[in-house]
């Protein structure tokens, strides 16, 4: 039961800012044009799409593994282009996007720690010890 609820928190920051990218994509195209990436809103869409869908398979359980391969590959790309708080000459941007940049990473560890779980705990068996 831990291990679900553990899945539902961490996947709850995917869907809602998974929601906000796909339905108001604001100025984040323009972040993402920024780094040479073609089609700029049309992948924020899409980002915000996968987040959405694997972050509720994640929630619910369904193939958890994956959903959080899907999670962790997505993040990568969006941590780098969201928050490159190398680039800000602002003090205070500069700390506000490295605090989001270092959040990702906790959410990185998070997803880890679920590829690491053995298969079978969406329903709270566990392989049997030998």
């Amino acid at each position: 039961m831990i291990r679900a609820l553990a899945r539902l928190l961490l996947a709850v920051i995917f869907i809602k800012g998974g929601t906000e990218a796909f339905l108001n994509p604001g100025g984040r195209p323009a972040r993402v044009a920024r780094f040479g990436i073609p089609q700029p809103e049309r992948a924020v869409v899409l980002n915000g799409a996968t987040m959405v869908v694997a972050g509720s398979a994640l929630a619910l359980g369904w193939l958890p593994r994956l959903a959080a391969a899907v999670l962790l590959a997505s993040l990568v790309p969006t941590t780098i282009v969201g928050h490159p708080f190398w680039q800000e000459h602002d003090p205070q941007t500069r700390q506000a996007q490295q605090t989001q940049f270092f959040k990702n990473l906790g959410l990185m560890g998070g997803l880890l720690l679920v590829l690491l779980e053995e298969s079978g705990t969406r329903t709270g068996q566990t392989r049997a010890q030998s």
